[in-house]
């Protein structure tokens, strides 16, 4: 089951300071414009490669790896989702990055809000596919991880695998999973497992290093962020996701003040996974727009 991609020209994982700690990010060379892609909340950035590979070599693409590069113990507040939009800014300045297209799902369409609006991220455009601005008033709120409805399941994740086969058949098996693009999926065991020495796999970004994410994402509210955004967002919603009974989306894309609405119909939030030739289209649509 494992899968050779160096034709697909995958690049290596490479490092970034961002003070007293060091980002690891994938970047792929290209012309002079620019992009930054984020992922979701326990995911990686090797999952984006089927939609990053159709702007080369147009395109400087650089892709972060937020998990658990500072220490995040979830027991503690987790990894704060202000912190990692501040991270964010330190990279795209000790990076030269100008002017990108921001392109967040998301956890990573929430830290790309925050770096924007709150730390001087200037983008062209910002497309943000289901991005987590909860209900105001949970904010205030400080849970324990018990309590936390997706930090309690996450770190009860399933991490053991006997096999590139085996973890196929299990993540195939899953109603998360069951409906991802398979180009996707191979990349999710390729480099989102690690192969222990008897050969067996466990998840890179470990379950307490993803409920430590999940955590983390209580601690700043974006909803008085959205109205200092200028340049153009796109802010997709998926009809299928489990969040549109709670997370109002409507509302935030007519806070921002150069915004469009879109729905995607016949998919969940997991919309770049399970559609990564659709996400290609959306953004080459707002390309064209800016």
């Amino acid at each position: 089951m494992a899968v050779d991609l160096t034709a697909d020209n995958v690049p290596q994982l490479k490092r970034q300071d961002v003070g007293q700690a060091e980002l690891p990010y994938l970047h792929y060379q290209g012309d002079n414009r620019t992009m930054l892609f984020a992922h979701a909340t326990g995911f990686l950035p090797w999952l984006w490669h089927p939609v990053v590979k159709e702007f080369m070599p147009q395109y400087k693409v650089w892709v972060p790896y937020i998990c658990n590069y500072r220490g995040c113990d979830p027991e503690v507040g987790g990894l704060s989702w202000d912190i990692i939009a501040k991270d964010l800014s330190t990279f795209c300045s000790r990076q030269n990055i100008e002017k990108p297209l921001l392109i967040g799902h998301s956890m990573g369409g929430t830290v790309l809000t925050i770096a924007t609006a709150a730390y001087g991220v200037e983008p062209v455009g910002l497309i943000l596919i289901e991005p987590i601005f909860l209900p105001e008033e949970i904010y205030s709120m400080k849970p324990s991880v018990k309590d936390h409805p997706l930090a309690s399941k996450s770190i009860k994740r399933t991490n053991h695998w006997k096999n590139e086969e085996d973890a196929w058949s299990y993540l195939k098996s899953k109603t998360l999973f069951a409906d991802w693009d398979e180009d996707v999926l191979r990349l999710y065991i390729e480099y989102g497992m690690e192969k222990q020495p008897a050969g067996d796999l466990k998840l890179a970004c470990a379950p307490e290093n993803e409920a430590a994410m999940f955590m983390g994402g209580w601690d700043r509210n974006p909803w008085p962020l959205l109205g200092k955004i200028t340049c153009p967002v796109l802010v997709i919603e998926a009809e299928k996701s489990e969040n549109r009974g709670f997370i109002d989306l409507k509302k935030a894309a007519s806070l921002f003040p150069q915004s469009t609405y879109k729905l995607i119909e016949g998919v969940g939030h997991l919309l770049p996974m399970q559609k990564p030739k659709e996400t290609v289209q959306i953004i080459k649509d707002f390309l064209v727009q800016l």
